[in-house]
Order: structure tokens, then sequence, then C-alpha cells
């Protein structure tokens, strides 16, 4: 709800992720990538309403099938959040505690998530910092004395904490450097390693770009394609225009910006959210496009496959 009115803010979200692989979810501001993350972990404002389902497997050792979505705050809070799913925050200042060191908290999240013993956690706390690039002679200061980069660093540190198979990622690399964004997005990458999964939520298609297997590209609460991250950056590119756009709207492509600004999802067209904005919209953007395989494009008038040019010998 949003000043009396109800707010569809992520509908027909569907999407699978497997062990060992990352996920890209790009899209412009508010257009819903934080609040499906948000959905995922149960950390949604309590007028909030779900509905649908988010299994997260039960293949590690003890472990159940969870329907993230159905199961209740105790389920969440003692078997789920950091012990399965992972959170790097949007906006670490949130989830930081104001009142204790990054040490301190660090020390905590070790002793409850990985089950650290007691002699072992100040080594422990500084091998998780150096892990997230979180300098080590900034352990014992308090969250307000960091800069939003460290703050970042420090939440990232405390979500890789006991390896859960699943790591949501949203916007992990705000406030920081490029030479700092590779590094972090490669520590979240080595972190998926084989048998766990990472859910990269960014509008830096360059983070993407350097660790995503699969890019899935959400627009006004839906998710209009979803691609093999090579053939989405390279060839044949993306085929809905609004993936098309992000990517031509980057300085080192077109620099082309996309036309119009996004509808507010108080006010969401009965068809496709982008015809306003798209040069190739017809009557038929009237009604809903599906997302459907094997093309994987919500659009009723896909862009054509690009082909890139072959030299031919002796021509």
């Amino acid at each position: 709800m949003r000043g009396g009115a109800h707010v569809r803010a992520v509908s027909d979200a569907r999407f699978d992720l497997r062990r060992g692989e990352c996920l890209a979810l790009v899209g412009e501001s508010g257009c819903g990538k934080s609040v499906l993350a948000s959905a995922l972990l149960g950390l949604l404002p309590a007028n909030a309403q779900t509905a649908g389902s988010a299994l997260l497997d039960g293949a590690e050792p003890g472990a159940e099938t969870v329907d993230l979505l159905t199961a209740d705050e105790a389920t969440l809070a003692r078997r789920v959040r950091g012990r399965r799913v992972g959170l790097v925050p949007q906006s670490p200042a949130a989830h930081l505690t104001p009142v204790r060191t990054v040490r301190s908290q660090l020390e905590e999240t070790l002793r409850e998530v990985a089950d650290t013993p007691r002699v072992e956690l100040r080594a422990a706390a500084r091998a998780a910092a150096v892990r997230a690039a979180f300098p080590e002679d900034h352990l014992d200061r308090y969250p307000h004395e960091l800069s939003g980069g460290l703050a970042q660093r420090a939440a990232t540190a405390l979500a890789l904490i006991g390896d859960a198979p699943l790591l949501l990622a949203d916007e992990p690399t705000t406030g920081l450097d490029r030479e700092l964004v590779d590094r972090t997005v490669d520590e979240l990458r080595r972190h998926t390693g084989d048998d766990r999964a990472l859910l990269l939520i960014t509008h830096d298609l360059a983070a993407a770009e350097r660790i995503a297997d699969r890019v899935a590209v959400m627009y006004a609460g839906r998710i209009v394609e979803i691609a093999d991250a090579p053939a989405f950056f390279g060839a044949p590119g993306p085929r809905h225009p609004y993936a098309r756009g992000l990517l031509d709207a980057l300085p080192e492509r077109a620099f082309t910006p996309v036309p119009g600004m996004p509808p507010e999802l108080t006010d969401l067209p009965a068809g496709c959210a982008f015809a306003p904005r798209c040069d190739r919209a017809t009557d038929r953007c009237g009604t809903l496009p599906a997302l459907r395989a094997p093309e994987a494009v919500a659009c009723h008038h896909p862009l054509p496959v690009r082909v890139e040019a072959a030299e031919v010998p002796g021509a």
C-alpha cells in the first residue's frame, strides 16, 4: 500500500537459479529489484502482501526445502537468514548495529552462524574482513565512523560468513571505486563456486558482465528478458527493446539514453509498460506480453537477432 493505493511492485517474477550459477538482475532504479530480494527474505513492510512460491531446495545435508514466501518469521530468522541465505544489503548502515564495532559484529556472526570456537574468533574476524577487502585497522571502529564504501565492505564480510548456499547481493558495489567493484564482485563469484548460487541485484552492467552466467532484466516490476550473459553482452545481444536500450546507454557503447521515464507503479498501463517509450510499439502492445521460452523475452515485437559479420576469404 502507498497512500491508500495498492502498488504491484513485482509481478510474475519467474526464474530459477542453479547451484554454481550467478544470475544478475538488472534494471533502472525503482523497477522492483530490491523489493524482490526483500520478499525472498521476509523483510517486506508489514502491510505488504506476497503470492506464489519461492522454493529454496534442501540439497545440503539435513536441510529441507523451504518456501521463502510462506515460511513464518521463526523459520526465516533461525534457519534461513545468514545460514541458508546470506544478504549483502543495499543500505548497509541500516543493517549494521550502530553501537557495536565491526569486529564485535563479525565475531558475533561467526559464533551464531559458523559455530566458530571462542578462542578462534579474533583470527576468524580478521580473515572475514580480508575476504571482503575491509581494512584490518578499521575493525574496532563503529559504523558511523566508516565511509559508505567501508560500510558496504563490512556488510559484505558479514554476509559471506557461513558460506550460505544462496547469496543475495543487493547493489553490493554502491560507493566503491572501479577497482574495489571488481574485487568485490570477484569475491562474490568465488563464493559461488560449484555448489552455491548468487543473485546479483545491480544497476552496474559492467559488474554484471564481469561475473554473471545469466542476466534477467526487470522493468516496471516485471522481468522482461532472461538471457545467457555472453549472448546478452555480445552477440546476438538483447531482444527486448528496453534491454537493448540499457546497453546502448553505456558510455563505452552508443551512449544513447533510453527516452522517456519509467511509469509509476501505481499507474501501470494494461499492456506492455515499456510501450510509451518504445519506437516499435503497436496496438498489439496494449495487451501484456508473457515471458516464454525459448526466446525468454516478454515483447510482442522483439528485436531481430544480431549476426556478427564474418570475413570471407578471397572476398
